[in-house]
């Protein structure tokens, strides 16, 4: 069962944060310990999550930015999942 809900607020750690780095050429995360390269999507949706926003409020500005992309959802919840399990929101 997942811990992520739709209604939940997520926001990144204290003492991360996600910026673009063009020499990557991606968003990374910074934390104090290092740096997290992210993918397109990982930083398209970290990008969104600020705590304020709610995770449907996330999923609905991915799938309108992105019509017909199939999936949205599952994914903004799958990675929801893993970056809460690796610490990286709250």
């Amino acid at each position: 069962m997942s811990l992520i809900h739709r209604g939940w607020l997520p926001s990144l750690r204290q003492g991360f944060r996600l910026q673009w780095e063009p020499r990557q050429d991606c968003h990374v995360l910074l934390y104090p310990e290092g740096m997290i390269k992210l993918n397109a999507s990982a930083g398209q949706i970290l990008g969104l999550v600020n705590g304020r926003r709610s995770v449907s409020a996330i999923i609905e500005r991915l799938t309108a930015n992105f019509p017909g992309a199939p999936g949205i959802d599952e994914d903004v919840l799958a990675f929801l999942e893993v970056a809460h399990a690796q610490f990286w929101i709250e």
